[in-house]
């Protein structure tokens, strides 16, 4: 168990690797300070933020509807399996370890309630169909990121698509009045196939504005004074107090930690919050002051304050010690029977069943040399979602185990091993040639030639 542990911490360290790369540029603005205090700095100051436990409670699969996401528009790339994942609320689920998570997480924001008169409003069932003013134009995420192509994320028409992230509602609490909240929800990004990644997980949000009074040294300065003012430095001691509290709560008083200096566009300056678990550095969470522009388009900008963001699924994974991400989405009452409500607890797998390996080898085209006779240019993550809308949850784990670049054509060649492994029953040979025959027919749709 402890080397499937490190397995686990080492998969998720490659995924937070991979997930950084979609927001990183350089940025010299960060700074890093040492915290101070033993309580969070400022309160927010809305009088209308309801208190956690007074919120009413969300209404379970009310976006259970695979209609509503498969629609006939052109720019449409949902899947019938993607649709089908809409609306599961794994994190509404209170005997579910994504909803024990969220659950502890809003369970610290109480207790902060309770010592800083800090009211956080709470949001667990938005609409998981934004805009994409919303997912990206709001968070000052460019137009021609790689985050808002279609090998990133799903799209339901040109201008609405399932969330990318929580992040996502964060200019319409703001504008709604709220001062402090947490959203959490579920989030979905085509993505790479393995133990540790999967196109629908669960996010939290957590936003913080400071109360007006406590800032107004600050008043009318930006940019990079506005950086450099003890103000912001306040800010951030808060935020990092704050968060530090809250792994307190989720691993133990004593657990090691540290901050690095990160960048998302969203926030300036931000952070990465790292923890020391089994002997290993874990990233858990992003953060940052909430960056100017944000709060302008928003119609905040008069207020200042901090956000952070987190995967459910990644603490999930440590702390319940579930070696695949697959799991959470099991109806295998062997997984479920093994949690209840409040109770963090390690779990015990039932069965290994073994897997079937199949390869696929295919000659792809790219920009820079030519795209095949359909103009269609092969991108990795299109044929990630293609072995996912085929094989569904069968699929465990893809692996490039060869590539190479003819001298002459300039065509680039790949082979793929896909392992196909059931948790529920084993799998026969001719069932997965199937599948594997369905996925060859439908590879030449990529901008490939199988070979």
């Amino acid at each position: 168990m402890v080397h499937q542990v490190r397995i686990i911490q080492q998969c998720l360290l490659r995924r937070c690797i991979s997930n950084k790369q979609r927001y990183l540029r350089c940025f010299d603005g960060c700074r890093t300070a040492a915290v101070n205090s033993t309580t969070p700095l400022f309160r927010s100051c809305s009088a209308s933020t309801q208190l956690l436990q007074q919120t009413p409670p969300p209404t379970l699969g009310q976006y259970d509807n695979p209609s509503r996401y498969l629609t006939p528009h052109p720019s449409n790339n949902i899947t019938p399996h993607i649709a089908s994942l809409v609306g599961r609320d794994l994190h509404l689920r209170p005997s579910h370890p994504i909803g024990i998570i969220r659950s502890k997480i809003q369970e610290y924001f109480i207790s902060l309630s309770k010592s800083t008169s800090t009211n956080y409003e709470i949001f667990d069932a938005e609409d998981p169909i934004v805009t994409a003013q919303q997912c990206f134009d709001d968070l000052l995420i460019p137009p021609d990121h790689p985050g808002r192509a279609p090998s990133d994320t799903y799209y339901v028409t040109d201008s609405t698509l399932l969330r990318t992230h929580t992040s996502a509602h964060q200019s319409q609490h703001l504008r709604s009045g709220v001062d402090a909240f947490l959203c959490s929800g579920d989030v979905y990004r085509r993505d790479e196939i393995d133990a540790t990644h999967y196109p629908a997980f669960h996010q939290m949000e957590g936003v913080k504005l400071m109360e007006p009074t406590l800032l107004s040294g600050a008043n009318n300065i930006s940019g990079e004074e506005w950086l450099e003012s003890t103000e912001c430095k306040a800010i951030e001691d808060d935020l990092k107090l704050t968060l530090e509290g809250l792994m307190d709560h989720l691993f133990g008083p004593s657990t090691q930690k540290r901050w690095n200096e990160d960048y998302f566009p969203f926030t300036q300056p931000s952070f990465e919050l790292e923890i020391m678990y089994e002997g290993e550095w874990l990233e858990v969470l992003g953060c940052g002051v909430i960056h100017e522009d944000v709060l302008q388009l928003s119609n905040r900008g008069d207020r200042r304050g901090w956000a952070f963001g987190l995967g459910l699924e990644r603490l999930a994974m440590i702390l319940f010690k579930i070696p695949d991400i697959r799991l959470f989405w099991t109806q295998d009452e062997r997984f479920h029977s093994q949690f209840k409500e409040g109770s963090i607890v390690e779990f015990q797998p039932y069965s290994k069943f073994p897997p079937v390996f199949k390869d696929i080898a295919f000659w792809t085209s790219s920009a820079d040399e030519y795209a095949d006779e359909s103009g269609k240019e092969f991108v990795e993550n299109d044929f990630f979602d293609l072995v996912r809308s085929t094989a569904g949850d069968l699929a465990e784990r893809i692996e490039l185990i060869d590539s190479f670049t003819h001298p002459k054509t300039g065509r680039s060649s790949r082979c793929y091993r896909i392992s196909y492994r059931s948790m529920d029953r084993s799998l026969t040979n001719e069932e997965i040639d199937e599948l594997q025959f369905k996925l060859r027919d439908q590879c030449p749709s990529l901008g490939c030639e199988l070979r």
